[in-house]
């Protein structure tokens, strides 16, 4: 079980090792790495001087000077923005989805492009998102993406839109969601010094329908990384672009 891949196809390639499936939740893509400025789309585009700055505009949630920032250094470029993007995620695409194991269970986070999967996953992956599948006896069930946010990241939804998610996949026995639920001690990052948006359709349905585990990333260092709600387990599997290190569900 990986999130938050951001990058890290080298870890990615042995992280199923030993394991009858790997899971995935979601954001291979890296715009930005804020623990080394000098990785990801944006400073390969702009350098790691600018990169600096727009990670210490964000830092301090100083979000509509960022935007600006970004706006002054796009116009530079002379090229469409989301042209450029998207070239560089597509390269970014290639190497994630060709280091995938199979099988491979995944879906979408908030920085990853859901319409670019379909021409990188290969028949041994499986991409969910509103869905349940059957793995080892037990349903899983899979929501992707995030809530909207100041930050405007690629795959960010409305809030009905993403609960009518969570009600479709139902009674399940592990719940599988790239944002963690409402809870501040689960969605407070202690390195960015900031709250995460979690999902409360995600805490509400915890509590009414009580899967065995709850299970997702986003949040790349957690307050606290795994707590029961009644009886479910809710586990951070980690910032795999990080500790390239998976977590391992066996039952």
């Amino acid at each position: 079980m990986v999130s938050d891949v951001h990058g890290n196809a080298h870890g990615l390639a042995r992280a199923g090792e030993g394991a009858d499936a790997l899971i995935c939740l979601g954001d291979l893509v890296l715009f930005l790495d804020y623990a080394d400025h000098a990785r990801g789309i944006f400073p390969d585009l702009f350098g790691v001087e600018n990169a600096d700055r727009i990670v210490e505009l964000r830092t301090a949630r100083r979000f509509e000077e960022a935007r600006a920032f970004g706006a002054r250094l796009w116009a530079g470029i002379g090229e469409d923005r989301a042209v450029v993007v998207e070239q560089a995620v597509r390269k970014q695409y290639a190497e994630m989805f060709a280091a995938f194991p199979t099988p491979t269970y995944a879906t979408y986070g908030n920085v990853d492009m859901p319409r670019l999967w379909p021409e990188f996953a290969g028949p041994g992956t499986t991409v969910l998102d509103g869905e349940r599948v059957e793995i080892g006896g037990w349903v899983f069930g899979f929501v992707g993406g995030g809530l909207r946010t100041p930050m405007r990241t690629p795959y960010e939804i409305g809030d009905e839109e993403y609960a009518a998610k969570i009600e479709a996949v139902g009674e399940v026995d592990v719940l599988c969601t790239h944002i963690p639920p409402e809870v501040p001690e689960l969605v407070y990052d202690t390195v960015a010094r900031r709250f995460e948006r979690g999902s409360r359709a995600l805490l509400d349905a915890i509590r009414r329908t009580r899967p065995r585990y709850s299970l997702f990333g986003h949040v790349h260092q957690p307050l606290v990384r795994r707590m029961r709600i009644g009886a479910t387990e809710c586990v951070n599997v980690g910032h795999f672009a990080g500790t390239g290190r998976p977590w391992a569900l066996e039952w």
